[in-house]
């Protein structure tokens, strides 16, 4: 099914969107179930108003969102969107985190194409300061923040088992045996990026043919944008890791 809108911005087009919304640029976050996540894109929510951005907040909800939770994310002024899921072809794959499978959903929001242009942001990010002017990137690119290969969560990698990482590709060296060296990989958590129904319907059937691997969707996105991601400063999503991996390249 398509997604359906609760707000009165149901399926808007873009010029009707800019009529009633002055813009058709937003901030898109993810939810999902009746748990305590809400209360992060709460605290999203509120963060961007504190650093007085221009944008609104959609909510890409699962179905399994309640009706309260729903009130609660329209009266912090976010823009409510029902989406429904998308699952991957059934596997036995292990993934790093169980809850990670739903995360699949969130190529929803390549649909949204009321507007142009939208920045990712997942629940649990805090919001410190302005980065509006990241709507202002050359289009037709992906945007996003190197991960690092740090962490036990990546004991599966060769990354992590030689320990190099690309957040400081020169303390280890790739090894020539192990081939070329890996693309770069970006975290998932926050982007940059533009809703397009050609590229929504490509990665739906693209989804559905491309074997799940332990970080789901980061890893697809990851193959899928390889050609067009470009890099951009680890001030616009922290991962945490960084502080004590590699507090060289945080700039506090």
């Amino acid at each position: 099914m398509a997604p359906v809108m609760t707000t009165v911005e149901a399926n808007l087009t873009k010029a009707e969107a800019k009529s009633v919304g002055g813009v058709d640029r937003a901030y898109v976050t993810f939810l999902a179930g009746n748990g305590d996540y809400v209360k992060g894109v709460v605290g999203l929510a509120k963060g961007l108003r504190k650093v007085k951005s221009m944008y609104p907040l959609v909510v890409a909800m699962l179905p399994d969102v309640p009706e309260e939770h729903r009130n609660i994310l329209i009266n912090q002024g976010c823009i409510v969107r029902e989406i429904e899921p998308v699952y991957p072809p059934e596997n036995q794959t292990q993934f790093a985190m169980a809850y990670y499978v739903i995360n699949y959903s969130k190529l929803r929001i390549w649909e949204f194409v009321e507007y142009s242009k939208m920045i990712y942001l997942d629940g649990d990010i805090q919001v410190f300061d302005n980065i509006d002017h990241l709507f202002d990137l050359a289009d037709n690119y992906f945007y996003a923040v190197k991960d690092c290969f740090c962490e036990a969560t990546w004991a599966h990698t060769p990354q992590y088992g030689i320990g190099y990482c690309q957040q400081c590709p020169d303390k280890v060296q790739w090894p020539t045996n192990l081939g070329p060296k890996p693309p770069l990989y970006f975290n998932a958590g926050m982007f940059v990026y533009q809703p397009n129904l050609a590229t929504y319907k490509d990665l739906l059937q693209k989804v559905q043919v491309t074997k799940p691997t332990s970080f789901a969707e980061q890893d697809f996105l990851n193959m899928y944008f390889k050609d067009k991601y470009k890099p951009i400063s680890n001030m616009y999503n922290l991962v945490l890791a960084m502080l004590w991996r590699h507090p060289e390249n945080v700039e506090l």
